[in-house]
């Protein structure tokens, strides 16, 4: 096979384009299209040499694609219109609009593409935008598999339940089952940002849409901040139980530290720091996790700006119990409590590490003017660069 011609839709800061690389397969992009100026920003800062088209998906006509002539095509739709905590507007959404667009492009194009990737949100699988996309690539005469997938199944720390789907043209097959259990096959690693595969992560990969083996609850989801009826308070608001299921994560061997994916030499601590007022009002929301657990929580666009459900923090002094301060600040004045806490020396992760967790290299970089809300959104948005390019790799195999 010679080299892939290789379209990246929703191209954003470039995730699926570090995949492709990830995978190690004969491929380049031929063109990058996103609507997004701050993430063109970006891609380009990282691809100079690739094509960008600063557009709408729908401001590419059907001729633009046959000129292309691509052989793959890598996307990551908006998710908004199917996410559990948004307005699932599903296909009515008019974010939807460019997705729908390309499935009716698809069938007209003077050549198919041989394969095709999609990444979207958790409940895209549900989805009448799913259905139509299952229908358009059967009609065309794809075969197909759907995954539900995190990162802690190549062994990172981090929750990010996400849903995959790969295609490929018939007559071809795909290298493995696509009617049991498809996980990845037991090999070394992508690339040196992604953990060697051990069999206790594969139990992990089992794709759970068709009817598979549905994979352990691992979506990043934060419990309840209500405090269950007749179920022990440890500390924080959370129960015996979501204690024993963090100490579960902190103990599966099969998963890298989070000081894997730090910053040795932080510059700059201070602007990582959580402000007071973020520690007295939510102290008892926040997900803590220390270098040394391997585990930590989806994080998303608003991380930085909002605490709640964003994604965790990091204990920096570990010469405190983060239970010993827990247990003692319903007794204590305001001032007080923020002493107590202001011990923990609590941080959010930062940009290079959020990136190091969602498996992009260390080349990957922002250009000086990005801001840090800029950062932290547009890595909120983007991918698993690891887990993509694993797919890429059982696709084209």
């Amino acid at each position: 096979m010679g080299k892939l011609r290789v379209l990246e839709l929703y191209s954003g800061i470039g995730g699926m384009h570090y995949a492709l690389k990830g995978s190690c397969i004969s491929a380049e992009v031929v063109a990058a299209v996103d609507v997004n100026t701050t993430a063109n920003t970006v891609y380009k800062h990282n691809f100079p040499s690739t094509c960008l088209w600063p557009k709408t998906i729908e401001g590419v006509t059907l001729n633009d694609f046959n000129k292309l002539a691509f052989d793959m095509i890598l996307m990551s739709p908006p998710c908004q219109p199917f996410t559990r905590i948004g307005l699932q507007g599903d296909v009515s959404d008019p974010r939807t609009k460019s997705f729908l667009y390309i499935l009716n492009i698809l069938p007209r194009l003077d050549k198919l593409p041989k394969f095709i990737l999609l990444e979207n949100v958790k409940g895209f699988e549900t989805s009448s935008a799913r259905n139509s996309l299952v229908e358009t690539l059967e009609e065309c005469g794809y075969r197909y598999q759907e995954f539900l997938l995190s990162p802690t199944c190549l062994g990172i720390p981090n929750s990010r339940l996400r849903y995959f789907l790969v295609s490929k043209l018939q007559p071809g097959l795909f290298s493995f089952e696509t009617n049991n259990q498809a996980i990845f096959p037991n090999s070394n690693s992508v690339d040196s940002n992604a953990s060697k595969v051990s069999d206790c992560a594969h139990k992990e990969l089992s794709a759970c849409i068709n009817g598979m083996k549905t994979s352990k609850p691992d979506d990043g989801a934060e419990p309840s901040s209500r405090t269950l009826e007749n179920e022990a308070v440890i500390f924080k608001l959370e129960t015996a139980e979501d204690l024993e299921r963090k100490q579960n994560q902190d103990s599966d061997v099969s998963v890298r530290m989070l000081q894997d994916f730090l910053e040795v030499d932080l510059q700059n601590l201070s602007q990582y720091l959580l402000p007071p007022k973020t520690l007295l009002r939510y102290a008892m929301l926040m997900d803590i996790v220390q270098p040394k657990c391997r585990r930590s929580v989806c994080f998303t666009k608003g991380y930085g700006h909002y605490v709640e459900g964003t994604g965790s923090v990091l204990q920096s002094s570990l010469d405190i119990q983060l239970e010993t301060v827990f247990k003692s600040l319903h007794a204590l004045s305001d001032e007080d409590k923020l002493n107590q806490l202001l011990m923990l020396k609590l941080r959010y992760f930062t940009p290079r590490e959020i990136a190091n967790l969602h498996g992009l290299p260390p080349e990957f970089c922002f250009p000086e003017k990005t801001t840090l809300k800029q950062r932290y959104r547009l890595l909120g948005n983007s991918l698993n660069a690891c887990v993509v390019a694993r797919l890429i790799k059982l696709m084209v195999e």
